[in-house]
């Protein structure tokens, strides 16, 4: 299971799943496509009965890196853009049968965002930043983010942080009810691990009924609120508003936005 960019380790009966891209674990088509594999690999292995997805680093992922001269994402060889191939094994991940804690340090922003509300459970620290940036960056949000955000937070505080694209910390994260527990940084792994140990410890067939029953409603929207994002981010890469964004984050500056 393992590659360059991810690592498969066993405590028992969880599968620590760690992203290798130090410092800060951003993402591509290859990444999540690597993840999604190894979620279908972990799903007919019957040592695991649960995951903890990490990252390597100083953050837990800072989502995707556009590129900073264009704001493209690229083409590939299909004809699909990378963003689709993303969002197409980012369906994959939601899709897999065993429950996920994700053990969120740092950062999770943007489609780091999207991939920690992938999992069932999120473990941080006061250290830690949650953030819907897209806005700033002239963009909308992507990875499922309409529908697993607000079903988290309410929708007034989806709006509020897909608005603003504000940063939050770990605790009030915790407080949001955006993650569940926060812990010394240091023991935010640990903490992760004892919780995916705790559910181990249930019958693995029940747990995993449970979960398909518990996610039934959101994977029958999920394709078409894929669908949407996608539409709409594909419309707003054209715009001057996202040129300016991504130049601004790029130069650590504050955009300037013209509605255009």
């Amino acid at each position: 299971m393992n590659s360059p960019d991810i690592n498969v380790e066993f405590d028992g009966h969880v599968a620590i799943v760690e992203i290798c891209r130090p410092p800060d674990n951003y993402f591509d088509a290859g990444l999540i496509q690597g993840l999604a594999d190894i979620y279908e690999e972990l799903d007919a292995d019957r040592r695991c009965r649960a995951i903890v997805q990490c990252s390597r680093g100083k953050h837990f992922c800072a989502g995707f890196r556009f590129n900073k001269a264009t704001g493209k994402s690229g083409q590939v060889q299909s004809g699909q853009t990378e963003v689709e191939i993303i969002y197409e094994h980012a369906l994959r991940l939601y899709q897999s049968g065993k429950p996920v804690v994700a053990a969120v340090h740092g950062a999770a922003i943007g489609g780091g965002l999207g991939l920690a509300l992938v999992a069932d459970f999120r473990i941080t620290c006061a250290e830690a930043r949650f953030s819907a940036n897209f806005s700033r960056l002239g963009f909308h949000h992507g990875f499922g983010l309409s529908l697993t955000l607000p079903r988290l937070i309410g929708h007034t505080q989806a709006n509020l942080m897909l608005f603003t694209g504000r940063r939050i910390n770990g605790d009030t994260a915790v407080s949001m009810g955006l993650a569940d527990r926060s812990v010394a940084k240091e023991e935010v792994r640990k903490a992760a691990i004892e919780l995916a140990a705790e559910i181990s410890g249930s019958a693995p067939l029940a747990v995993q009924a449970i979960r398909k029953t518990q996610r039934l409603e959101l994977l029958s929207e999920l394709p078409s609120a894929i669908e949407r994002e996608l539409s709409e981010q594909t419309r707003l890469k054209t715009t001057s508003d996202f040129k300016e964004g991504i130049s601004a984050s790029a130069e650590r500056r504050p955009p300037e936005f013209c509605a255009e």
